[in-house]
């Protein structure tokens, strides 16, 4: 199922998304018909990336944005290791999330959007 839904994201336009879409609905309806009620239900939503520039919908359909902010996370709190309270660890973690935000505003670009 993986890579049928791989597949449906990497097409080229949304028709033949929507028509690969129908056919992995289709054949899983037998045999899995909560995942094809799933996929019918869900994968619909994420064909918004369609609508942008072909070279923003990798980027745009993917999670690793917010993995790599996760994986900070992790790597700077496991480096405290113990906090004395909630409020301590909510501090850490909105300092991280900060910097990593004016990272974004001052470095490279992610998406490089032309204005027509």
């Amino acid at each position: 199922m993986a890579s049928e839904i791989r597949a449906i994201f990497n097409t080229s336009n949304i028709e033949d998304a929507r028509r690969l879409l129908d056919q992995t609905v289709e054949r899983y309806s037998k045999s899995a018909p909560k995942l094809a009620q799933w996929a019918e239900t869900a994968i619909p939503e994420g064909l918004a990336v369609f609508n942008f520039p072909e070279e923003h919908r990798r980027r745009l359909r993917t999670t690793n944005v917010v993995e790599r902010l996760n994986k900070e996370i992790k790597r700077r709190t496991r480096v405290a290791t113990l906090f004395p309270n909630e409020a301590s660890c909510l501090r850490l973690v909105s300092a991280v999330a900060m910097e990593i935000s004016e990272e974004w505003l001052t470095g490279r670009i992610y998406l490089k959007i032309k204005k027509e």
